[in-house]
């Protein structure tokens, strides 16, 4: 079975405009490529009492997640803290994590960037190919640094290292139609069949307000579930005095 992919976004930054976050089209990118999908996403502040309560929900869910943001040592920052709260143990400073630390920086480590290398109890590291300052992983939640040219390489590093096993497993596609000349009112009768009637396959339905009201009703899922619920809703579609063309 592949498991549930999530995705935090942490940084009162990014709430605020200050800066754009790209991370989560980079993740679905990064997940795609590999036959993955994003399950979900939540952008948080840098808040501890609700970052804590987050992760302690997805840590209890089971999904696999990758946290963009929080790690560094600032008084703003609060991942590290937050994720041996959610985890249910105490900080302690990684030897392998203070090694990297030493090895980029030397006497420039102390007395703080080496703060950067306090983790989780037994989180594994996550190595970090541009300043060594590791990231790390505990309970199936990969944490990595706000910097993109960090944390991508990061978190391909720990797609290819962990989760290869599930890459490609399902041929999963999207097929759609354009409904034309319908409101989505008009159609959910149809929409709650599909639904009821093809449980394998996930229906989504795009309105589209431009100068002739339509709508992109598909499905997505493995490949042979989404070809027999298409000849549904096409049938169906027709059936009930609408035209409709193929979206390619």
């Amino acid at each position: 079975m592949i498991p549930n992919f999530g995705a935090y976004i942490i940084g009162d930054e990014i709430l605020s405009g200050k800066r754009q976050d790209a991370h989560l089209s980079k993740a679905i990118e990064l997940l795609g490529s590999r036959g993955l999908q994003l399950s979900w996403a939540n952008y948080l502040g840098d808040n501890p009492q609700q970052i804590t309560a987050a992760l302690k929900a997805s840590m209890a869910s089971g999904d696999i997640v990758f946290s963009f943001g929080g790690i560094g040592a600032t008084p703003d920052d609060f991942t590290r803290q937050c994720a041996a709260e959610a985890a249910g143990v105490a900080i302690a400073r990684h030897p392998g994590a203070v090694a990297e630390i030493e090895a980029q920086f030397g006497e420039g480590a102390y007395p703080k960037r080496v703060l950067m290398a306090d983790f989780p109890l037994n989180a594994t590291l996550i190595p970090n190919p541009v300043n060594r300052v590791a990231g790390f992983s505990v309970e199936q939640h990969h944490f990595l640094p706000g910097f993109p040219q960090m944390a991508w390489p990061m978190m391909e590093w720990v797609l290819e290292t962990y989760y290869a096993h599930h890459f490609h497993q399902q041929s999963m596609v999207e097929q759609a139609i354009l409904v034309l000349d319908a409101g989505e009112s008009r159609l959910i009768d149809l929409m709650n069949r599909i639904v009821s009637q093809h449980p394998d396959v996930k229906l989504f339905s795009l309105p589209k307000l431009d100068t002739r009201r339509s709508i992109e009703l598909g499905v997505k899922g493995n490949a042979d579930a989404v070809e027999q619920a298409m000849t549904a809703i096409k049938t169906w579609v027709s059936a009930a005095g609408f035209n409709w063309e193929v979206i390619n």
